[in-house]
């Protein structure tokens, strides 16, 4: 996204002649995660009297394996063994370790069957249930409605209306990064812990970008810099390995260009060789995010349709890890919705990647007139089988990024739009 003094003039401008504005410097500075947590032992049973009953079984939470079969106990009716380890949580794309990962938390070990009765005594009883493996957030089973934080901050009020969460700043590297090796993730990390805590997919944005950089970075030499591009990647990716989705490469030229382009390859054999560079890191790191290409007016206007369709091609057939594309589509309200719906079937057909609509929002002071695009667009978009999810870019009025896209007061008063789209998802 560009910076606050470009998108007033943006605003000033209203139909965006050369195409509509991305995203805002407002700061200071999913598929799927990997498993949940172990879950826990189910008690064997103990043994009857007699030739040797057996412990019961114990089995795991759910998705792991069951657990071993008891121990046998000896004759003269010892008490039986105990069953071997439950198995571990559920997973989500691929396993991983403990609760770190994503995935939903792993259901307890059921309960072990009583001890089989000896030759002359009588059965064990029955172990008891193990206890519920701790889980991280989940990755993207399904179409999801996301928004975003509110001046830095999670509303209370999120979880009414949103299944998904991207930070607006808190994940930019110089948000997080603004003095070299000095790591501020406390923004980060609040949208991490009530993803987790409300059992959300959250995103990360962005990773690689031509704006919002730390400002120490455009002095290092090169290889310092592809050292130090490759370091922020793996820590963001260690801290955050339930991550599901990241825009990896965010507005990429002839939008913006990070200051380190050259130092990940520059153009290359493939034209875009930093881009395939990015996004390799990350796939590295971030084995179990979506990898996203994230870019404005690629829905809106011609010529960023085509560029984007171009890059992503290259780039993939590059080798890179793309596993999507994400549309803003910030001025997207100011088109028809066929047209819209053309361009957006348009990419996904031609590079054979799914589509996020990554930062929707209807810039429209008239509540009718906002309404109707939301109804005709957002539909559009939930309908169409190549749209995997949508996330707005901000709901509450006087602190969204355009002055007229905010669709609820702060005391939750709803314009007419978040009035029709609640209704529409029955939330």
């Amino acid at each position: 996204m560009r910076n606050v003094a470009l998108s007033v003039s943006i605003l000033s401008v209203g139909l965006c002649l050369g195409g509509c504005s991305a995203e805002p410097d407002t700061s200071p500075g999913g598929s799927g995660g990997t498993s949940s947590g172990t879950g826990g032992f189910g008690n064997a049973a103990s043994g009857g009297t007699g030739a040797g009953a057996t412990g019961g079984a114990t089995t795991g939470g759910s998705g792991g394996l069951p657990g071993g079969t008891g121990g046998t106990a000896g004759t003269g009716g010892g008490s039986g063994g105990f069953g071997n380890n439950s198995g571990s949580g559920g997973f989500g794309n691929d396993s991983g370790s403990g609760g770190s990962a994503g995935g939903d938390p792993g259901s307890g070990g059921s309960a072990g069957s009583g001890g089989a009765a000896g030759a002359d005594g009588t059965g064990g009883s029955a172990g008891s249930a193990g206890s519920s493996g701790s889980g991280g957030a989940p990755g993207v089973t399904g179409k999801f409605v996301g928004n975003i934080t509110t001046n830095g901050q999670v509303r209370s009020d999120f979880i009414q209306y949103w299944d998904q969460i991207t930070p607006e700043n808190e994940g930019k590297w110089g948000s997080v990064e603004p003095q070299r090796d000095q790591m501020n993730w406390a923004g980060m990390d609040r949208v991490r812990d009530y993803a987790r805590e409300h059992n959300i997919p959250y995103k990360g944005h962005t990773l690689v970008w031509g704006s919002q950089q730390p400002g120490w970075i455009a002095g290092l030499p090169q290889q310092e810099q592809r050292e130090e591009v490759e370091e922020w990647i793996r820590l963001f990716c260690e801290r955050y390995p339930d991550v599901a989705m990241i825009d990896v490469v965010n507005e990429p030229p002839p939008h913006t260009t990070p200051p380190y382009a050259e130092a990940l390859g520059g153009s290359g054999a493939s034209g875009w060789d930093w881009i395939v560079q990015a996004f390799e890191w990350t796939r590295q790191y971030c084995p179990n995010a979506i990898l996203i290409l994230n870019d404005y007016n690629t829905i809106e206007w011609p010529n960023d349709t085509n560029n984007i369709i171009d890059i992503a091609k290259r780039v993939k057939n590059a080798g890179a890890p793309i596993d999507a594309i994400g549309a803003q589509a910030h001025g997207a309200f100011d088109f028809p919705t066929s047209e819209v719906e053309q361009k957006l079937n348009r990419i996904a057909n031609e590079t054979g990647l799914p589509i996020y609509i990554t930062e929707y929002d209807i810039n429209l002071a008239n509540d009718e007139q906002q309404r109707q695009v939301m109804e005709s667009q957002f539909k559009m978009f939930w309908e169409n089988p190549n749209v995997k999810g949508i996330t707005l870019w901000g709901y509450v009025s006087g602190s969204t990024w355009l002055a007229n896209s905010g669709l609820m007061s702060s005391g939750g008063q709803q314009r007419p739009a978040m009035q029709w789209l609640m209704d529409f998802l029955d939330r």
